[in-house]
């Protein structure tokens, strides 16, 4: 059975779900970190590297499971993970102590390092035809939206109930994931990952150029994102003398820009080329940097001109992991979708900590020169990035075939049912059918095979009753 919504199916949004799980159970320490260090009787700089564990163990752990030679399938690998990740946020209740404390958040990283990237692969492979963009940017909304309202509601529901209830509104997350991934999930995603056989199989498909350079510009991205996103409060503080209040207000207009670029990547990548967005919106961001690097030297600024900009750099930056994710996924192949999304997760982690000490450095020098420092990382990555846009964009031309534009999601060889909506509209796309394997297809997720065809005689563009010279699918 198919669960279908207008805003895409039910298991593209428990994905995304599971995505808004494990970005918030990331951060959620930090909005409960006095409470916590009361309760260890530890100071808040040691309760704080609850954080940078649960980071640094998931930047480990991501290729490690996606690489290991396991015969399993990916929607069990999800469950599992899930089953494992709520698990251990539900264990909290019963710890006091730091050291299990640490235990069981290195335990729901583990977990979570399979999550992210088994659910960005499976949104890749399971997307229709010309819909891939915006299935992956469904799933980054999650992510998004996680900083902008999983982060805040667990800190609300610990003021309320305690910290503990925080991280046991975490494991909410993650079960209540799981559940619709159970019922909703393709079963075609139970064969994703069984033709696994060895480490040298999983990692020929990784061991190109393209793939190496998409990794460079993931870490460059996220540096220059991060170098200016993690001091962006003093940064605000000094260009427009924001306060406390103001600064939140501002930071919820930038989720808000967040979501609405992760969403208008997705819809132009599906229109356009990930290339070409990839390029606009590294633009945009260079230019939002550049003009916040030029209103520090006629500070202060009127709030309204610097949440603008503000809104126009969210939307960027968030705009950017889809087009990257589509380029990694074009090159590396939907069957090392799960290895090549949990090494450009890896990534990620590592451009946020060379982010972080970009950003460190120059605040230390000069804090008007963070958004310059942020700029200049983005365009470096727009500079290497483009020999693969060209490639891309080549592949692009390659698969257009008589002004039909056929996306090989599964293969030379074989057609999806998402390409056959109706008998008659098929009929369109390929004048010889095998009529068994179509009515197969449109009714189930068998794919149609083009080595088995019938010639079928079509006197116009619909099948017509059967008569003299003319037949109908059986």
């Amino acid at each position: 059975m198919k669960f279908l919504t207008r805003a895409g199916p039910v298991w593209l949004w428990a994905l995304t779900l599971a995505a808004f799980a494990v970005q918030t159970d990331d951060y959620i320490v930090i909005g409960v970190l006095p409470a916590v260090s009361h309760t260890v009787q530890l100071s808040e700089t040691v309760t704080g590297q609850l954080v940078t564990v649960y980071s640094l163990t998931y930047a480990l752990a991501a290729p490690m499971w996606a690489l290991l030679p396991l015969r399993i399938s990916r929607r069990r690998a999800l469950c599992g993970a899930l089953t494992v990740f709520g698990a251990a946020n539900f264990a909290v209740l019963l710890v006091d102590e730091y050291v299990p404390l640490m235990a069981l958040r290195v335990v729901a990283a583990l977990a979570a390092a399979l999550v992210l990237p088994a659910a960005l692969a499976a949104a890749g492979a399971e997307a229709p035809p010309k819909r891939q963009g915006r299935y992956l940017a469904t799933v980054m909304t999650g992510l998004t939206g996680a900083v902008l309202l999983g982060v805040p509601a667990g800190t609300w529901i610990g003021a309320l109930f305690g910290w503990r209830a925080t991280f046991l509104f975490g494991g909410l997350l993650g079960v209540g994931a799981l559940l619709l991934l159970l019922r909703t999930l393709p079963r075609a995603e139970a064969h994703a990952v069984s033709e696994r056989t060895s480490l040298g199989v999983m990692l020929r498909p990784l061991l190109n150029g393209g793939v190496t350079v998409i990794l460079v510009v993931t870490i460059l991205t996220v540096a220059g994102n991060l170098a200016f996103q993690t001091y962006i409060a003093p940064f605000l503080a000094g260009v427009s003398s924001v306060s406390p209040t103001v600064l939140a207000v501002l930071l919820v207009c930038a989720g808000i820009g967040g979501l609405l670029g992760t969403q208008a990547s997705g819809r132009l990548i599906d229109r356009f080329t990930p290339g070409r967005v990839f390029s606009l919106v590294s633009v945009v961001f260079c230019g939002a940097m550049l003009a916040f690097a030029g209103l520090w030297l006629v500070r202060p600024v009127p709030v309204a001109l610097t949440a603008v900009l503000l809104v126009a750099w969210s939307a960027a930056a968030w705009a950017v992991p889809p087009s990257i994710q589509s380029l990694m996924l074009t090159r590396a192949g939907t069957e090392a979708a799960a290895q090549a999304m949990a090494v450009q997760s890896s990534a990620v982690y590592v451009g946020a900590a060379l982010g972080g000490a970009v950003g460190g450095g120059f605040l230390a020098a000069d804090q008007g020169l963070i958004p310059a420092a942020a700029a200049g990382l983005a365009f470096l990555s727009l500079v290497i990035m483009v020999p693969v846009m060209r490639s891309s964009t080549a592949d692009h031309k390659r698969v257009r075939c008589c002004g039909r534009d056929h996306r090989r999601q599964e293969g030379p060889s074989q057609l999806t049912p998402h390409s056959l909506p109706t008998h008659r509209r098929a009929s369109r796309l390929r004048p010889h059918v095998a009529a068994n394997d179509l009515e197969g297809a449109v009714d189930s997720d068998r794919p149609v095979r083009r080595e088995r065809l019938l010639p079928v005689k079509r006197p116009g563009p619909w099948f017509a009753a059967a008569g003299p010279g003319r037949e109908k699918l059986r």
